[in-house]
């Protein structure tokens, strides 16, 4: 009976152990389930529909490729805030990039009163110190070193923007230059509108191939004094001799009005300090307007004082009207002077005295003038100006001129030096300015001249042409003039080196000034500066002194604020004689410098300044290096 009472109790818990197995299997595989769609809803909520879920018991693992590292972490983040963060298992790989770029390189170079900041990130293998060192030299003040550097290749083109912009700093004491491999942006503050042309045509001169440089330089408004517009109306049509502005809006105002009269759509106003109204454009506006009721004359606006004069057989009736409303309507500050001119007597003959300029820069004085004082004045001032053996006074005295002669006379010359040949006629009712010149601002500047020095009442006209051939920022030579003027010279004093060194001998020095000083005022190309030796010693020491030489002389050149972006020195050492080794005057000829000028077809690894063959194609002039010891063996 017992053993019977007992088969049952084990019958009733193997049973009832079989139901809770079964029925924890139930809830663990609930448990799974549930687990797998929560974090698998989580997950793509988070956008990381890459991921998969697979759960194992309480463990969760974790299943995908990663697009990149911190997507994994997020997967893991997301999983660990559904479960519990240890029941996770990161089971995920991480997707491969195929390389990884390079960083952009860059320099920042700021140059102010106070010193020179760089900033930026170079390659590792761009030698920091010696940029430094270059635009410690090139601006002689203090610099800040503030770059970066990252082990990545050299880009191309990037020590070639770097040597540009380096040779650019030392011109510009108050600029920012910005630099990468493929662009050097250069933005900067000059003195002066003439500084600021000279700045922008060096740079373009030297810009080189292959390099995109954007210029953004500017310069203060100029001070003007007197405040000048001048603007003539005659058969030909409306001009101005000068125009100047106080403001961007009384240009505007003043062109569309000058436009409107018949001026030309590309007529110059200068926005510039000086004016002495804020009414300044009003005042001219309504002058111009004078002048086109008239048809035909002058005005001129010199600071307050305007001078309006018709011409000859102008309507007297048109005139008061036209002269009344101006009076009228000017602003307060401003003086009206106007001027009817009578028809002069016919039976009266010419009295005039004319000043010409000749292309070779003689100057012949012809004509009256009123004595003997005035006479010797305006010879030297006449030779004040243009050099005391060109000048040619033939004029003769005539004591019945009209009153202020003389002045108008010394006013005519000073015009007269505007130009780069031409005239100036005095007589007794105008001054006639015509002529060429190679100064943009040439006709502004004698209108504002001879409205300064004659006064209201004067009339004078201005025919001056600008010929950009005479201008000497834009006559600039071509590199084979260059070459010529180097090898030139060389051939006068040749340039020698201290016996079996490169250093450059004291009695050369002076050849390297003057070559620096053509290269100064040609235009940026590519040159190769060869050096080579003769045969005496052995090979490898002539290699490198032939390397050593040539590079002293870019050094040389370098120092003496040439632009040398363009220029790459390399050493020949024994290669191609041009003379017999066997003698000492052979030895003599072999040991020298040759400047080859690149083609375009020229390798680009020159470009970067690396050494290599220049192209069969090269232009080739050679200039002779000559030293006092017989031998290319160190002393």
């Amino acid at each position: 009976m017992r053993l019977k009472s007992f088969a049952i109790i084990i019958v009733f818990l193997s049973v009832a152990a079989g139901l809770a197995y079964f029925g924890a299997g139930m809830a663990a595989t609930v448990m799974e389930e549930n687990s797998e769609l929560s974090i698998r809803e989580a997950l793509d909520d988070a956008g990381l529909d890459w991921a998969e879920v697979e759960a194992d018991g309480l463990q969760v693992n974790l299943f995908g490729e990663a697009p990149s590292e911190a997507q994994r972490f997020t997967a893991v983040n997301v999983a660990s805030k559904v479960v519990d963060g240890a029941r996770v298992a990161d089971k995920m790989s991480v997707k491969r990039t195929s390389r990884v770029l390079a960083p952009r390189f860059s320099i920042e170079l700021l140059r102010n009163d106070s010193g020179t900041s760089l900033i930026g990130l170079i390659p590792a293998k761009t030698d920091r110190e010696l940029i430094v060192e270059t635009v410690a030299n090139v601006t002689n003040g203090e610099v800040t070193d503030l770059l970066q550097t990252a082990n990545y290749p050299v880009p191309k083109g990037w020590d070639r923007a770097l040597r540009f912009a380096e040779n650019a700093l030392a011109g510009l004491p108050r600029s920012k230059i910005s630099i990468s491999a493929d662009e050097v942006v250069v933005k900067a503050i000059t003195d002066s509108i003439q500084a600021k042309r000279r700045a922008e045509a060096e740079l373009r001169r030297a810009t080189p191939t292959g390099l995109k440089v954007v210029l953004d330089i500017t310069a203060p408004r100029p001070v003007i004094t007197p405040f000048t517009l001048r603007m003539v109306r005659d058969e030909s049509g409306a001009r101005f001799d000068a125009c100047t502005a106080d403001t961007e809006e009384a240009r505007t105002e003043i062109m569309r009005t000058a436009i409107a009269v018949g001026a030309p759509a590309n007529s110059n106003c200068v926005v510039g300090l000086g004016s002495p109204s804020t009414q300044w454009g009003d005042a001219a506006v309504l002058a111009i307007n004078g002048l086109a009721q008239l048809g035909q004359g002058s005005v001129t606006i010199s600071d307050a004082d305007i001078s309006l004069l018709a011409a000859e057989g102008t309507d007297q009736a048109v005139f008061d009207r036209v002269v009344g409303k101006l009076e009228n309507d000017l602003p307060d500050v401003f003086s009206l002077h106007a001027v009817l001119p009578e028809t002069p007597d016919a039976e009266e003959g010419p009295v005039d005295f004319t000043a010409t300029l000749g292309e070779d820069g003689e100057v012949l004085l012809a004509g009256r003038i009123g004595d003997e004082l005035s006479r010797r004045t305006s010879e030297s001032y006449a030779r004040a100006r243009f050099g005391a053996d060109v000048v040619e006074m033939t004029a003769r005295i005539d004591e019945d001129l009209p009153m202020g002669w003389g002045l108008r006379v010394l006013a005519a010359l000073e015009a007269l030096d505007q130009l780069h040949d031409g005239s100036a006629r005095v007589t007794a009712s105008d001054i006639v300015v015509t002529g060429n010149t190679g100064i943009e601002t040439a006709s502004a500047d004698i209108a504002r001249i001879l409205s300064s020095k004659l006064g209201d009442a004067a009339d004078f006209s201005i025919n001056v042409t600008y010929d950009e051939m005479l201008d000497p920022l834009a006559n600039i030579p071509t590199p084979e003039e260059c070459i010529a003027s180097i090898q030139a010279i060389n051939a006068e004093n040749k340039i020698t080196f201290e016996p079996g060194s490169a250093t450059i001998s004291a009695d050369s020095l002076s050849s390297m000034d003057r070559i620096a000083e053509v290269l100064q005022e040609c235009p940026q190309f590519q040159m190769e500066i060869a050096g080579y030796t003769d045969s005496q010693g052995r090979e490898e020491m002539n290699q490198a002194l032939s390397e050593s030489r040539a590079s002293s002389v870019l050094t040389e050149l370098m120092n003496r604020r040439v632009l040398v972006s363009g220029f790459l020195s390399k050493g020949y050492g024994e290669e191609d004689p041009i003379a017999d080794n066997g003698t000492e005057e052979g030895r003599e000829a072999n040991r020298r410098i040759e400047f080859r000028m690149l083609t375009s077809e020229t390798p680009a690894e020159a470009e970067e300044g690396l050494e290599t063959e220049a192209d069969n194609s090269a232009e080739e002039t050679t200039t002779e290096v000559t030293e006092d010891a017989p031998t290319d063996e160190p002393d």
